[in-house]
């Protein structure tokens, strides 16, 4: 099955091309050596990541705020981990993985061949709530910044995905229609249901096999993009 009549792609940007659990590690990895905080790297990890994915729900839903969120998340895994950091040094670790992070740059296998093949043929486009700094700094060190002719944060929109504001301001930006775009993402609420809310398709990159409805597009690995696209 192929979708016809496309001439817009948009793509979130973590867990769909840059490799965030990856490359998060590496950076928790290096911030707690370098701090000399006594945790593993690994245990401290396994215990951040769904942390991490419930503190930014409450973030793209508006409960929580941008610091309210780099501080619960490392303060809880500590604490599951009855690590007892105070809030100097849980500032500096905050900030030091936020400088870190974009200094990773491992990309899902096939990302930049599927970049490759698109780019011809396709407009392409980031939409990421992700922070501004952080999220150029992630796509000019994995290389794949000059694929994208624009790339819209939640700073710059004034909203998170998936308010379909963040959605309008992409489109203009892009100069782009909503009937000849697509958006391609991993999250099933901000970036699929969000992007099909305000009028435009959307493939969902399902990489773990997760249930969703029988009439949502969806793959388990960026190759299988080129099949749709």
């Amino acid at each position: 099955m192929r979708i016809a009549g496309k001439k817009t792609v948009f793509f979130d940007l973590d867990h769909t091309l840059w490799d965030f659990e990856k490359n998060s590690a590496l950076a928790f990895e290096t911030i707690l050596k370098k701090h000399k905080v006594g945790v593993d790297a690994q245990a401290f990890v396994k215990e951040y990541v769904p942390i991490n994915m419930k503190y930014w729900k409450l973030y793209r839903d508006g409960q929580i705020s941008q610091q309210q969120l780099r501080y619960g998340r490392l303060k809880d895994a500590f604490n599951i981990l009855q690590y007892d950091v105070d809030d100097v040094l849980l500032e500096l670790l905050s900030e030091d993985y936020i400088a870190h992070l974009p200094t990773f740059n491992h990309l899902y296998e096939g990302a930049t061949e599927l970049l490759e093949y698109l780019k011809p043929k396709y407009s392409l486009h980031i939409i990421t709530n992700g922070f501004h700094t952080v999220q150029e700094g992630k796509l000019k060190n994995a290389d794949i910044l000059h694929y994208f002719e624009t790339v819209t944060n939640s700073e710059l929109a004034g909203c998170k995905k998936p308010h379909p504001d963040i959605f309008e301001y992409a489109i203009k930006a892009a100069g782009a229609e909503k009937a000849t775009s697509i958006m391609i993402g991993d999250c099933i609420e901000a970036d699929v249901q969000g992007a099909i809310s305000c009028g435009l398709d959307a493939i969902y990159f399902n990489e773990f096999n997760k249930e969703a409805h029988p009439s949502v597009v969806q793959v388990q690995h960026l190759s299988q993009i080129k099949n749709l696209l």
